[in-house]
């Protein structure tokens, strides 16, 4: 997701105008503690010191999964940052690229061919040379995992926006269904201490609400990250978590793609209504009102709909919020037994 210590080019009117409105729910004290430049300066220093840069690349995933299945193989690629490309793992059958793979070809019984064109360090505004070259392998799915570097460098979520929604519509155009897995919340990254915790949290859910918006107008589909590992990161940091404390492990991967892979299944017209409970928070929404929600409850999916034959309510573009159980995809990784893919020549 990248350098978290550029969470130190902080936007200082911006923090304690939230500060001011108590966006937090953390009242009035931390409030005052928020606004206090030097506190946040400190630990976005801290931050950086603890989490440490980016070093080997990670693994690529490219390749032919379920080669030996019948019928013509689904082209997927994946896009975005490091979350994307699988940074903090070192087999290639731990990479969420392939997680999904693997699990879209046990479920289609087809092949599936996927491309890597994921960039670690990447922001939104680097999703124009990946989208160009994944049109070029003529893709039916796309899964998108960017929004954590645009946070801590402070990119205004207006223009992180725009260039997402400007690679989905670009998939879209040439037919590609697009999954997006929208912005992490860096509020659950244990090494980035509160009061910029808080913030980091605020800062991510609001640009995970914008994403939702823009990609489903665009025609895409999103599953909220938010802090999908956030309690059993608590509970068990050295197994959800990588050596450096911020991109997740094997088994944090694992967890992601599992609540990725329904929605990619639906997408591409496969869904399956296995569904968990959100004590009432399903169903038909306003588009606005079912971002706020998915940002707030991990691993929920929202997608356009319709009500009455109408796109378009009084509250604008209507929205289903959908949580469906989480699929499985881990357990071959977590045993060892994940099926590698034939090369067929990709890098």
């Amino acid at each position: 997701m990248g350098d978290v210590g550029s969470v130190a080019r902080v936007d200082w009117p911006r923090a304690r105008r939230i500060a001011r409105l108590a966006a937090i729910g953390t009242g009035a004290t931390v409030a005052a503690t928020v606004a206090t430049g030097g506190v946040l300066l400190g630990q976005a220093r801290q931050a950086r010191r603890t989490i440490p840069m980016a070093e080997a690349p990670p693994p690529r995933c490219d390749g032919v999964y379920g080669a030996k299945l019948p019928g013509p193989p689904v082209t997927m690629v994946i896009l975005g940052d490091s979350s994307a490309a699988g940074y903090g793992v070192h087999r290639r059958r731990e990479t969420p690229g392939a997680l999904l793979a693997t699990g879209l070809s046990r479920r289609l019984h087809r092949p599936v061919r996927l491309c890597r064109f994921a960039v670690v360090g990447a922001l939104s505004a680097g999703l124009k040379p990946q989208v160009e070259s994944a049109l070029e392998v003529e893709p039916d799915i796309a899964v998108v995992l960017v929004g954590g570097n645009d946070v801590t460098n402070r990119t205004p979520p207006s223009v992180a926006v725009r260039y997402l929604v400007d690679a989905v519509r670009a998939l879209r155009a040439a037919g590609c269904e697009v999954v997006v897995g929208t912005c992490p919340d860096l509020g659950a990254i244990r090494p980035i201490q509160p009061p910029l915790r808080w913030l980091a949290r605020r800062w991510s859910r609001q640009l995970a609400a914008a994403q939702t918006v823009a990609v489903v107008e665009a025609g895409g589909w999103t599953v909220s990250l938010g802090d999908l590992l956030g309690p059993r990161f608590a509970a068990e940091p050295a197994r959800m978590f990588a050596w450096d404390r911020f991109h997740p492990s094997a088994e944090g991967y694992a967890v992601a793609a599992a609540a990725l892979l329904p929605t990619v299944l639906s997408a591409l017209g496969a869904g399956q209504e296995r569904r968990s409970s959100l004590a009432g928070r399903e169903g038909v929404r306003s588009l606005p009102e079912a971002a706020q929600e998915a940002a707030r409850h991990a691993g929920t999916e929202v997608s356009a709909t319709q009500v009455r034959g109408r796109d378009r309510g009084p509250g604008g573009r209507w929205a289903q919020l959908r949580r469906r159980a989480f699929f499985g995809v881990g357990a071959a990784a977590q045993s060892g037994a994940a099926e590698s893919p034939t090369l067929e020549g990709l890098a």
